[in-house]
């Protein structure tokens, strides 16, 4: 038995079941239906302890339910006690290296159910005194799964996991937005020219450009928050399908109040804990959410990789941190390193919300049984998010400079400043001003001023940074200026 043997272990105990016997390391808290799970699950290499916020959730599920069990009646003082003893001990993260099995698995999670019922029996005999595996007096089974199935408890720690990561990846996100507020402030005043499908547009400022990435990602902010508020109805005290089967009638009303507690999370019992066993629509909401903000990051991304192309052959307009050499052939060649490795996690975002969708899809009846894949493409996708947030702005973001020389000589330069002529001088006269520019690789202003077409005076108004950079009130009534 290769993954129950251990190396460092010399004494072992013999755990049983339907399937047969097998040797389980003297000093492990898990047992026979763990070790059956690893030799079984080989998939991705993560074991459920790479994911504490799960294995804590776990824990406070099982306490909750001991907690609700023994004021029931339905389980003796002293095993809740234990039970709950050492459930607190999980959740301070010990007991860790026992929770062994691949979060990738068969089974609906049924194996990650069973490690944390096996180390919460085998640690609360301890506490009581007695040896691992005497299940006769603390069972993982009917004791520590009492009133329970990994059909409710699973997906209910999912939830609280999620919950808590996302409360993690929203504050790294703010942390990013800071960072981009801050330099929506700095580069208020620096003058350069939009561009829309990659030509030149009208004018604007750097700040603004920072202010509407700040925006874009504060708007996801809000969606996350709502999708927690979905996320947060659990199906906890259904059992098995739904129904409540093995559990008093008073249980599940008092064990989410009893993980309200624990948690200090506003969770909610659904209302048909049928449906909501076989629901995984919160999952692929969030999912969507996730999408949606890799999405806008890696947008963000190609646009200050784009400003900072160069830069003698680029738009230039910005200054990207030096954090690496970007060449082992190329003398002083600096890449945009940060920027590409954010949209490469934004990329596998992208990709884990199509796992997601098809697991949620691929759900039969009362059952889906594919909430493992969700659960690890969900964890994944808020763990890189939150880790490139932060990378991104403090090796970024917070470093980047702005080349105001270069950004106003673009933004005198643009074509696109006849824009605010037209409705002076009209849409045709424009375009016709525009056109020559263009082709002679002279400047509107100077055109204009060479026809006579609208005063120096007139025209410096008219194509100040001021002006053009945000709505102004213009004269209904006003004559298109003739120039025959």
């Amino acid at each position: 038995m290769p993954y129950c043997k251990n190396e460092k272990s010399t004494r072992y105990r013999t755990e049983r079941d339907f399937l047969g016997e097998m040797s389980i390391p003297e000093e492990a808290y898990y047992g026979i239906q763990t070790v059956r799970a690893v030799e079984n699950f080989q998939i991705v290499g993560f074991p459920i302890s790479s994911f504490p916020k799960l294995i804590r959730a776990m824990a406070a599920i099982k306490k909750a339910a001991a907690i609700t069990n023994r004021k029931l009646g339905l389980l003796p003082e002293e095993i809740a006690g234990a039970i709950c003893q050492a459930c607190d001990e999980i959740m301070e993260n010990k007991h860790f290296k026992n929770f062994i099995v691949d979060l990738v698995q068969g089974g609906a999670g049924t194996s990650t159910n069973m490690n944390v019922n096996e180390v919460i029996a085998n640690r609360a005999l301890g506490l009581l005194g007695r040896s691992k595996g005497e299940y006769n007096v603390v069972s993982p089974n009917d004791h520590v799964n009492l009133s329970q199935s990994t059909n409710d408890v699973y997906p209910t720690a999912i939830k609280i996991a999620l919950i808590y990561s996302v409360r993690e990846l929203t504050d790294a996100m703010a942390e990013l937005i800071a960072a981009l507020r801050s330099k929506e402030k700095e580069f208020a005043d620096v003058l350069k020219v939009g561009r829309t499908e990659l030509r030149d547009a009208v004018p604007m400022t750097l700040g603004q450009e920072f202010g509407a990435y700040a925006t874009t990602l504060g708007e996801d902010i809000e969606r996350l928050n709502e999708v927690c508020r979905l996320i947060r109805e659990i199906n906890l005290g259904g059992t098995a399908i739904g129904t409540g089967i093995n559990a008093d009638p008073r249980y599940p009303k008092n064990v989410c109040r009893e993980l309200r507690k624990i948690t200090g999370l506003d969770l909610i019992l659904s209302p048909n804990l049928i449906e909501a066993t076989q629901d995984t629509g919160s999952f692929v909401m969030l999912s969507g959410v996730l999408k949606r903000t890799s999405v806008k990051l890696s947008k963000i991304c190609n646009d200050l990789r784009l400003l900072s192309s160069g830069p003698r052959a680029g738009f230039n307009e910005i200054n990207l941190p030096v954090v690496q050499a970007g060449s082992s052939i190329m003398p002083w060649k600096v890449n945009p390193v940060i920027p590409e490795m954010a949209s490469e996690v934004c990329y596998q975002v992208i990709g884990n919300d199509l796992v997601v969708t098809l697991a949620a899809e691929a759900g039969q009846l009362e059952l889906n049984p594919y909430l493992p894949i969700i659960a690890f493409n969900l964890f994944e996708s808020t763990r890189m998010l939150r880790n490139v947030m932060i990378t991104l702005a403090r090796r970024c973001v917070m470093g980047i400079t702005a080349n105001r020389e270069r950004c106003q000589k673009l933004a005198r330069n643009a074509l696109g400043i006849a824009t605010a002529l037209t409705p002076y001088i009209g849409y045709e006269k424009a375009s016709e001003i525009t056109k020559e520019a263009s082709e002679t690789d002279r400047s509107v202003y100077d055109l204009v001023m060479e026809r006579g077409i609208l005063s120096k005076r007139k025209l410096d108004k008219l194509l100040s940074p001021e002006r053009m950079i945000k709505p102004r009130r213009i004269n209904k009534h006003i004559r298109i200026v003739s120039t025959e």
